[in-house]
């Protein structure tokens, strides 16, 4: 499993717990086998990179066994997981620019197969005038297109991704600031784009109907600015040996450069996209909120304020995307239900462990109470992802309480409530309803008796 999109120390409004003995320590919790390092191009992260990984196989780190520290803490853990972390070398670019007339602010994610092709990067962009120093994530006057050139020309063996596709500010398709294609974002250059980032207010089934992305991969990852929030989303490559050019390969479609059958994307796991930030159009300060039908019959514009509404992912997929086809649902042994449609990878939609057992003990997800139900979980069951998907009941039951198990068994199934988030605000997640849950049930249900909100 990984989670390739994340964040260091020494990018804005990121905890200062994000550094490589926290994130290793966070995976191995979350059941997280390849990270991404996050931050390469900020100078004081790559030299801490350096000092602290080594290569263990092409284009892969882990963590130097010589750092006792570190493996204290490992070793200290009773999860039943030994895998060791890996580690692939990444970065996020912003890049804010002008085209067409408009302002745009594109983030995409650079995955580089050596610490010399990394630094390479660096050199490249700071030859181009980019301050890589002030921030982790680099904000830079170069076009998505410039980015995507300037690392193929340092190494034709990177990949670029673009980010959290569809979120209004900073995205692709976004609504205020993105493109309608892929080639208008990237032109002749767009065939070197293998695969999007879904991001958290959208999932597979929603980028499924748009036919720009028909034959280019869809990867999930968690953007995490704190370790507990690895792994919120999270790709599982199947590939024959873990190294970069696998990796690649999978995400690529292809066998890898070095004839070992590559591998495949096998499926993902998703944060529900209504807990998504953007997922519905509104005004949080008006406290506006529209579903795609509702935004349909009354507008972009605000009846509170008269300004524009930030148009949500749902409006701009459905304005960009056509009728898919045919898609299957089932439920596997252990309750967890599947969406499927033929060609595509699988994936699964889940709430985070400890939203799950705050509801449960009825606090908020920050209280001291459910730090130590999770950590009483993991230290008896295993990783984070292993409890959300394949633990028994009966033994989540016997150390969390019935409630517990009744919860996992609501979000592995999809019997829950959501209130959909909209211009900034995360949406609200109910594993069960109360009173103050029919608008939700209205508004977002999702589950055994109400599918998610179609699109079309």
């Amino acid at each position: 499993m990984a989670d390739l999109h994340l964040h260091s120390k020494y990018s804005r409004a990121v905890s200062p717990q994000m550094v490589v003995p926290e994130m290793v320590k966070w995976a191995k919790l979350k059941g997280i086998d390849l990270l991404g390092t996050g931050d390469f191009t900020h100078p004081q992260w790559l030299s801490e990179l350096k000092a602290n990984l080594e290569e263990c196989g092409q284009g892969v780190f882990r963590v130097k066994s010589q750092i006792s520290n570190l493996k204290c803490q490992i070793n200290n853990s009773n999860l039943k997981s030994e895998k060791e972390t890996k580690f692939l070398l990444t970065t996020e670019i912003s890049s804010i620019y002008s085209q067409g007339g408009r302002t745009r602010k594109i983030h995409n994610l650079i995955i580089a197969p050596s610490f010399f092709a990394a630094d390479k990067i660096s050199t490249a962009l700071r030859a181009r005038g980019c301050n890589l120093t002030s921030d982790g994530r680099p904000i830079v006057g170069l076009s998505a297109k410039n980015i995507l050139e300037l690392v193929l020309g340092v190494d034709d063996a990177c990949l670029v991704i673009p980010c959290h596709v569809w979120t209004p500010w900073f995205s692709l398709y976004g609504a205020n600031s993105g493109f309608d294609s892929l080639e208008e974002c990237f032109g002749e250059l767009s065939k070197y784009i293998s695969a999007v980032e879904t991001g958290l207010s959208s999932d597979p089934e929603m980028n499924w109907q748009v036919a720009d992305l028909d034959n280019r991969s869809l990867v999930s990852f968690s953007d995490a600015h704190s370790p507990a929030k690895l792994g919120r989303e999270a790709t599982v490559f199947e590939v024959e040996r873990l190294d970069f050019d696998n990796i690649s390969g999978a995400i690529k479609e292809v066998e890898s450069p070095a004839g070992a059958g590559g591998g495949k994307v096998k499926y993902t796991v998703e944060f529900y996209p209504e807990e998504g930030k953007y997922h519905y159009t509104g005004h949080r300060n008006c406290g506006v909120v529209q579903s795609p039908e509702e935004t349909e019959k009354k507008g972009t514009t605000c009846a509170v304020c008269g300004k524009k509404l930030t148009v949500g992912v749902m409006e701009r997929v459905r304005k960009l995307g056509k009728m898919g086809g045919a898609r299957e649902k089932r439920t596997d042994e252990n309750g967890v239900r599947w969406i499927k449609k033929e060609g595509k990878p699988p994936f699964v939609k889940l709430v985070p462990l400890a939203e799950i057992i705050a509801e449960t003990l009825g606090v908020g997800e920050s209280a001291a109470s459910v730090a130590r139900e999770y950590q009483n979980l993991t230290e008896k069951l295993g990783n984070e992802i292993g409890i959300l998907m394949k633990s028994d009941l009966e033994e989540i039951a016997k150390i969390g309480g019935e409630k517990l198990a009744k919860g996992v068994l609501k979000v592995r199934s999809g019997d829950i409530f959501i209130k959909p988030g909209f211009d900034g605000e995360y949406g609200k997640v109910k594993v069960w309803r109360g009173d103050k849950e029919e608008e939700m049930e209205d508004k977002g249900r999702v589950g055994k008796g109400k599918e998610q909100m179609s699109l079309f």
